[in-house]
């Protein structure tokens, strides 16, 4: 357990990518079951869903750190 917690402390990013991206890929496999694609159109549908994880991770990592208390500029008397 103390692996986990030092991997996910250390790579926050890309174990919450890793798991993002295995529940969306098992989504989109039970989702497309019966529509008849081919193996190599499987895969590519299979490796967009990764990518669009990677996108969504990243997209939310942007606002790391913008909790942070930030000084306040100087005010000028008028």
């Amino acid at each position: 357990m103390t692996r986990l917690r030092k991997l996910w402390s250390n790579h926050p990013n890309l174990i919450s990518w890793l798991v993002l991206a295995i529940g969306m890929v098992v989504i989109v496999v039970i989702a497309a079951r019966n529509v008849g694609f081919t193996a190599s159109q499987r895969a590519a549908l299979n490796a967009a869903t990764i990518g669009l994880a990677g996108l969504c991770v990243w997209i939310i990592s942007w606002d790391d750190g913008e909790d942070e208390i930030q000084p306040a500029a100087p005010q000028q008397d008028q």
